[in-house]
């Protein structure tokens, strides 16, 4: 027996269909060759990852729900065993993050004692929470400021005046350092742009990469899932970070998320291609969170 659709349905699917085509997403996911992707396809993958780098743009909404997101279903599958990172915490704030997610100080302490980002309470701040509600360490892995600014003045060279105590809060040195890398090149060419004609301006960010590798791998152990969250730069190409990662422990599966902003959703333009396992884009016209 034939089965009809009633008319009053197919009516009201067609109208359904058509106020979806012209919702206005807030944001679409592609593969690094371009396929579209869901959110799922991202958790699952990571989930078979060693470490997965969320590469967001740093006042996008878009990037910090996801991240909170991907948190959310990264631990329901992996437990205890993830760990959270991120740039956005210098590596001497480590001992008063540890305190603070082990519930030993008061938010009022941590947040007026640690170096946070103008945007922590809407962006970052969640992340800190969830870790502090589940017992998950949050590892603070960049190098602090003033040894990468001592970098971008003097080069790799200025590190050697530190004290030793000061070296406990960066990569060791010497660290590897291959000006070639695509990512490098870049910033040497935008620097001679803008007036930066300097090869310490790429080794400043060189330092960055290399010391939130080091911290990102003295925290894994044996089956831990790392999720860390940085700038999408630090991770663009499969370079940054993850160069670092393979010179100081090669093997390790890493996983790559970028955002970026484009006019269109319908399709990743060309020049994003290849720049991450998963591209998430988002409307250029998206409002910024500061």
């Amino acid at each position: 027996m034939k089965k009809w659709i009633r008319p009053g349905l197919l009516l009201m699917a067609v109208i359904l269909f058509s106020s979806f085509k012209s919702d206005k997403p807030a944001y679409r996911i592609f593969t690094a060759d371009g396929k579209k992707a869901m959110f799922k396809d991202i958790v699952k993958q990571a989930l078979k990852s060693d470490i997965v780098y969320f590469g967001e743009l740093h006042n996008n909404p878009i990037s910090h729900w996801l991240q909170l997101e991907l948190v959310h279903s990264l631990y329901d599958g992996h437990s205890n065993r993830l760990i959270l990172g991120a740039e956005m915490f210098e590596r001497d704030d480590q001992v008063l993050l540890d305190e603070y997610t082990r519930g030993l100080i008061s938010t009022k302490s941590f947040e007026g004692q640690a170096r946070l980002w103008k945007n922590y309470k809407t962006d970052y701040k969640p992340l800190v929470e969830f870790a502090r509600e589940k017992g998950l360490h949050f590892v603070a892995s960049n190098i602090p400021r003033r040894y990468a600014s001592i970098v971008h003045s003097q080069g790799f060279e200025g590190l050697d005046s530190l004290s030793g105590e000061a070296r406990l809060w960066i990569a060791p040195l010497p660290v590897p350092y291959d000006a070639t890398l695509s990512t490098y090149a870049a910033m040497m060419e935008m620097g001679g742009m803008s007036g930066h004609t300097s090869a310490n301006f790429p080794k400043a960010q060189a330092i960055k990469d290399a010391t939130m590798a080091h911290f990102i791998l003295q925290s894994m152990d044996a089956g831990s899932l790392m999720l860390h969250f940085n700038g999408a730069y630090h991770s663009k190409n499969r370079e940054g970070i993850l160069w670092y990662v393979d010179q100081y422990r090669p093997g390790l599966r890493q996983m790559t998320i970028a955002t970026v902003e484009q006019d269109s959703l319908d399709e990743l333009e060309e020049t994003y291609l290849n720049e991450a396992d998963f591209i998430i884009v988002v409307p250029a016209a998206m409002t910024k969170t500061y």
